[in-house]
C-alpha cells in the first residue's frame, strides 16, 4: 500500500513474536536506491511484486525485468486465497483489497511485449565493447570507428551499419593508422567475428530503429497510478551480456536525458534491476567505476534504482554503498562463500541490540526478511525481522491470452512494432564506393578520349597521315607530348572534381559535434 507518503513493506516482530512496528518506504527517499537480496525461492520476487505496487498507487512508474516470467501477473486482478488472506491478518493489512494494476509489456525480441530497440550510436563505444566481451586493443579500435563514424556523418544505427563502417576501416587502415593510431587489419576482423557472434545471439533485433523513447517508460494511467513496465527476460537471460548491458545501456540513457529535479516528493521513475550480478560479472574496473558514478548521480534525476540478486556480495561496494533501503531475505551458509555473504549482509545494517543479525539471516522462513529502509533526513532505521505484506495483483504469471489483450490495448501499441530502415552508413558506404568506382571509369574514359581528341587535333594541324608511326616530324613529336599533358590533367582534374563532391556530401550530412555522457552513450539532447 502506499498513504501518507510512505509505501508498507510489512510489519516487523520482536524475538518472541509481538508487533513492532509498521516497515515502510518513505516516497521522498525512494530514490536513494535499494538492494533486494536472497536464495532462491525466499520470497524476492514477490517483495518485488509488493514494492512495485506501492510505487504505481503512488503514481510513481516503474521499470522491471520479468526473469522467470512471475511478475506479468501483477496486471491481474489476485484472489483472496487462503494464505494470503492469513498474512494480510498477520502482517495488519486490513481490509486486503487485491487488484490489477496497469501494466506495459515489452521485450527486446518483440515476442512477448512491445519490442525495444536502439541505435548503435546511442549505445556507444563503451558499452558496445562490453557487450561484445571486447579486449582493450579492439575496444580502442571500435573507439576509433566511432570517431569516424561521428566525424564523417554515417548514421551508425543497427549491426549492418556498424559491419559496412569496420570494414571500410579496414579497407583504409592505413590513412586511419596515421591520424588515430594504429588500425590493424586484424584487430578489425576480430571485431567483426565477434559483432557476428551478437547478431547469432538476438542482438541485431535490439539494435535499429525505432529507438526506444523515454517517455514511453514514464507513464501514469487514467486513475493517477504509475504503469508497471515489465521486461520478458526469460529469453532474455538465455544472453546474459545482452540482458546486463541493455539495463545499464537503459540507466545511463535515464541519467544522460532527464533533467535534474534534486530531492522530489517521490521518485519520477524506479528502475528495479533484477539478476544484478551479471552487470558486475567480469566486468572492468574502469565500467564499474561508471556505473557507481551514474547511481550516485541518478537520484538527482528523480530516479531511484533498486538492485535485485541472489548474494549481497554481487555487487561491489562501491555501488553497494550508495543503496540505502535494504531488503534481505534468506540465505544459506552452506559454503565459505555463502558464510562470508552471510556476514557481509549482516556487517550491512544498523545494529538491533535485541537481533543477532547474522544468526536470523539463516533462518528466516520464506516471505520472511530483514528490512531497513531510511528515515528523517535519511539516516538507516535498525534492522528489524520483518513479515512481508501480501501483493494484491495476481502471484504469477498471466495467459497467453490475457498477454496478447494487454498488448493490443497499450498505448503504445503499434508505435514499435515495425521497424525502419532509414538511410545510414551501410547505405552511405555503398554509395560512396558505387561513386569512386564511377569517377575511376570517368578517368579511364576521359583519358581515352584524351588520345581520341589528341588524334583529332594532329589530324587536323598537319593533315590525316599525321600521328601514324614514323610519320612525325620532331617538332610534330614534341607538340604531341605537350598536347597529352594538357588533356590528362583536364581529365585528372574532372575526377577529383567527382571526389570532392562525394566526400563533402558525406562529412557535411551530420553538420554538429557528436556528444557522449559518461557511459559513452549518444546524448541526444
Amino acid at each position: 500500500m502506499a498513504e501518507n507518503g510512505k509505501i508498507f513493506i510489512g510489519t516487523s516482530f520482536d524475538s518472541h513474536g509481538a508487533r513492532v512496528k509498521a516497515e515502510e518506504l518513505e516516497l521522498r527517499l525512494a530514490n536513494r536506491h535499494g538492494l533486494v537480496t536472497g536464495a532462491t525461492g525466499t520470497g524476492k520476487t514477490v517483495t518485488l511484486q509488493v514494492l512495485a505496487e506501492g510505487f504505481s498507487r503512488a503514481g510513481v512508474p516503474v521499470f522491471a525485468a520479468d526473469i522467470k516470467g512471475d511478475l506479468s501477473g501483477v496486471s491481474q486482478m489476485g484472489e483472496p486465497k487462503d494464505f494470503l488472506v492469513k498474512r494480510a491478518r498477520e502482517v495488519g493489512l486490513e481490509p486486503y483489497q487485491n487488484s490489477a494494476f496497469p501494466v506495459a509489456l515489452w521485450d527486446l525480441f518483440g515476442e512477448q511485449g512491445h519490442p525495444i530497440r536502439a541505435t548503435v550510436s546511442e549505445m556507444g563505444p563503451l558499452l558496445l565493447a562490453r557487450l561484445m566481451g571486447l579486449n582493450d586493443t579492439q575496444e580502442g579500435v571500435l573507439n576509433i570507428v566511432f570517431r569516424v563514424a561521428d566525424e564523417q556523418g554515417l548514421l551508425l544505427l543497427d549491426l549492418k551499419d556498424l559491419q559496412a563502417l569496420l570494414g571500410y576501416v579496414a579497407e583504409n587502415a592505413a590513412t586511419f593508422t596515421t591520424k588515430y593510431g594504429n588500425v590493424a587489419k586484424a584487430t578489425v576482423g576480430a571485431v567483426q567475428r565477434q559483432l557476428l557472434v551478437l547478431e547469432q545471439q538476438g542482438g541485431g533485433k535490439f539494435f535499429g530503429e525505432p529507438a526506444l523513447s523515454l517517455n514511453d517508460l514514464m507513464r501514469t494511467a487514467r486513475d493517477g497510478r504509475g504503469v508497471i513496465n515489465i521486461l520478458a527476460a526469460d529469453k532474455l537471460m538465455a544472453s546474459p551480456r545482452l540482458y546486463a548491458t541493455f539495463l545499464l545501456w537503459l540507466m545511463s540513457e535515464l541519467f544522460e536525458e532527464l533533467p535534474e529535479v534534486g530531492d522530489p516528493d517521490k521518485p519520477k521513475l524506479v528502475f528495479f534491476f533484477d539478476e544484478a550480478h551479471l552487470l558486475f560479472d567480469e566486468a572492468p574496473k574502469a565500467l564499474i567505476d561508471k556505473v557507481e558514478q551514474v547511481v550516485r548521480l541518478i537520484r538527482s534525476k528523480g530516479v531511484g534504482v533498486y538492485f535485485v540478486t541472489q548474494n549481497p556480495i554481487d555487487v561491489p561496494e562501491t555501488v553497494a554503498g550508495q543503496l540505502g533501503s535494504r531488503i534481505q531475505h534468506a540465505l544459506r551458509a552452506y559454503t565459505p562463500r555463502d558464510q562470508k555473504a552471510v556476514r557481509a549482509a549482516a556487517e550491512t545494517f544498523r545494529p538491533n541490540p535485541d537481533l543477532k543479525t547474522a544468526q536470523v539471516i539463516t533462518e528466516l522462513g520464506v516471505g520472511e526478511a530483514l528490512v531497513s529502509t531510511l528515515e528523517g533526513k535519511g539516516a538507516p532505521t535498525i534492522v528489524q525481522r520483518t513479515l512481508i505484506a501480501p501483493p494484491a495483483g495476481r502471484i504469477g504469471p498471466v495467459t497467453p491470452e490475457e498477454r496478447k489483450a494487454l498488448i493490443a490495448s497499450s498505448p503504445v501499441a503499434g508505435r514499435y512494432d515495425i521497424a525502419i530502415d532509414r538511410d545510414s552508413a551501410y547505405e552511405m558506404l555503398a554509395r560512396k564506393a558505387e561513386t569512386t568506382v564511377a569517377a575511376d571509369q570517368a578517368a579511364t574514359q576521359a583519358d581515352a578520349g584524351g588520345e581520341d581528341l589528341l588524334g583529332g587535333l594532329f589530324k587536323t594541324v598537319f593533315g590525316a597521315g599525321a600521328g601514324r608511326k614514323g610519320t612525325l616530324t620532331p617538332g610534330q613529336r614534341v607538340a604531341r607530348e605537350v598536347t597529352r599533358t594538357i588533356v590528362n590533367r583536364t581529365a585528372g582534374d574532372v575526377a577529383a572534381s567527382v571526389g570532392k563532391s562525394v566526400a563533402g556530401s558525406l562529412g557535411g550530412s551530420l553538420g554538429r559535434a557528436v556528444v557522449r555522457g559518461v557511459l559513452g552513450s549518444l546524448m541526444r539532447r
